[in-house]
């Protein structure tokens, strides 16, 4: 096999990750499907004036709304560990001696997933469970409203991994008060919980693909956990979140995703990036 950098592959990521060569990738990324048992989607809309239309705005105008695009997957799975099993297994292979896995999920799935993991990667390998919190989008009205992300964090080697404390990007503190003047302008480094608000409606990462991911989050994953250079895998990929992290921080990068849709939001979000193979599964 040729030299692995920058891939895009369309196609069942276990037939995929299995011809990639042992220890060959740094540091593995995945945003799984959760499981909710529904579809997820999301809508790109349009709202154009009409006398006729079905909304009224300023002024007491009337408007049309119009569908530009509807992306789409489906979140239900008989049986989540069977899927997910053999997945893992392969990035256990496929992480070289010192990387290191983040497996992003939620409440529904986060414990069961966590036993699997430490099947797979042994208990000594967990190191955090990093809790993603943000404040957006509907609050249920019969219980707490869940307004979190819970990412596991495993390396291959607890004696010898990867951590960059360094290069980690710092926060303010809470009561800046309570420290000296250089600490409060120096910030601090983040704990395992990350307080970030997801990607806006009107943001310009938004590529409106569902469940899409902050590149910032992304980048402080990378950042502390790979080195310019290194390899990151991310077989769930979506809209693309992680090789754009990659892209601006000066990693490799291979991306899988099986949704013809996930693809078109990569071409788009990529235009003008040449150096990408563009690879569709049953191609070499």
């Amino acid at each position: 096999m040729t030299a692995l950098t920058n891939r895009v592959y369309l196609g069942d990521n276990l037939p995929i990750l299995r011809r990639l060569p042992d220890a060959s990738v740094d540091l593995i990324y995945i945003d799984p499907p959760f499981n909710t048992g529904k579809v997820q989607a999301r809508k790109r809309l349009k709202t154009v004036r009409d006398e006729a239309g079905d909304r009224v705005g300023f002024g007491e105008n009337s408007y049309r709304t119009e569908v530009l695009s509807e992306q789409a997957y489906a979140d239900a799975f008989s049986d989540y560990e069977a899927f997910l099993l053999p997945r893992m297994q392969e990035a256990y292979r496929l992480l070289t001696a010192r990387g290191s896995l983040y497996f992003h999920i939620d409440y529904r799935e986060v414990h069961y997933c966590k036993i699997m993991l430490d099947r797979v990667f042994g208990r000594e390998n967990f190191l955090n469970e990093i809790i993603w919190a943000y404040d957006f989008g509907g609050r249920a009205k019969d219980k707490w409203p869940a307004k979190h992300d819970n990412i596991l964090f495993y390396v291959k080697n607890a004696g010898d991994y990867v951590f960059n404390r360094e290069e980690i990007d710092r926060e303010p503190y809470m009561a800046p008060g309570l420290v000296g003047k250089e600490k409060a302008e120096r910030g601090k480094l983040p704990t395992d919980t990350w307080w970030h608000t997801i990607v806006g409606t009107n943001s310009r990462e938004k590529t409106g693909y569902p469940t899409q991911k902050p590149v910032a989050i992304l980048e402080r994953i990378l950042r502390a956990s790979s080195n310019p250079g290194d390899l990151v895998l991310d077989f769930f990929a979506g809209s693309g979140t992680t090789g754009q992290a990659c892209l601006n921080l000066g990693r490799r990068f291979i991306l899988i995703d099986n949704n013809p849709q996930a693809l078109e939001a990569m071409r788009a979000r990529f235009e003008g990036v040449a150096d990408i193979a563009w690879i569709t599964e049953g191609e070499r």
